[in-house]
């Protein structure tokens, strides 16, 4: 089984770009585009790299868990999109426990913008190895 880093975030057609919490000028094209060189430069490193998008909320524990249920990840990274606004506190947190439920064995990332979710995903699973 090939290994595998899930990038949770908030689907990008519902976030609230002008947050000042979120780097300036990014808007859904940006972390599409992003997420596409995140799979991209994944890939080159020998991994499969699935994305989790979820809603505001309302649904985003049961999303990722269907998702982990899936697969095993190496790693999972989450995104600033969600970590970054205080008005996304609760999803933050909502994601970090269903990850912490439903994949207790792989570390967690986070990213600062979508194009760095794999230098964020390969610092933890070299971290990782190294650790034996």
């Amino acid at each position: 089984m090939p290994r595998a880093v899930l990038i949770v975030g908030q689907d990008p057609d519902t976030v609230d770009f002008t947050d000042p919490a979120l780097p300036p000028g990014m808007d859904a094209g940006k972390v599409r585009a992003g997420l596409a060189l995140a799979q991209k430069l994944l890939g080159e490193a020998g991994f499969v790299a699935d994305l989790c998008l979820t809603d505001t909320g309302e649904t985003a524990e049961a999303v990722i868990a269907a998702q982990l249920a899936g697969r095993t990840y190496d790693c999972v990274v989450i995104g600033a999109g969600i970590r970054l606004p205080a008005a996304s506190l609760l999803l933050f947190e909502k994601v970090v426990n269903a990850v912490h439920r439903h994949a207790p064995g792989a570390p967690i990332a986070f990213n600062t913008t979508p194009a760095d979710s794999a230098a964020a995903a390969l610092r933890w699973v070299r971290a990782t190895e190294a650790a034996g």
